[in-house]
């Protein structure tokens, strides 16, 4: 059985996480962030930035459903809505 590579990512001193990495999609170091798109058989596509994940596709709905529900919400009274990005 081969071993998979593994990502780690470092929340704090003493806590973090790490993702079997099927395959790197997307890697480049720029001067201002690090971004790494990977592949894991749970999550999907696993988006991270300076070591940090942001996104995933299996729980990308929870950001999307935030950034549209709480201002729709707040507003009470929207009728139309455009969304631009996301």
């Amino acid at each position: 059985m081969s071993q998979k590579e593994l990502w780690y990512e470092t929340l704090h001193a003493n806590f973090g996480q790490y993702f079997s990495v099927e395959n790197v999609l997307f890697r480049e170091k720029t001067e201002h962030q690090d971004l790494v798109i990977f592949e894991n058989p749970e999550l999907g596509r696993v988006m991270a930035l300076d070591g940090v994940v942001q996104t995933t596709e299996r729980d990308e709905f929870i950001y999307h459903e935030m950034m549209t529900h709480v201002p729709l919400l707040a507003h009470g009274q929207a009728k139309k809505v455009l969304i631009i990005g996301g």
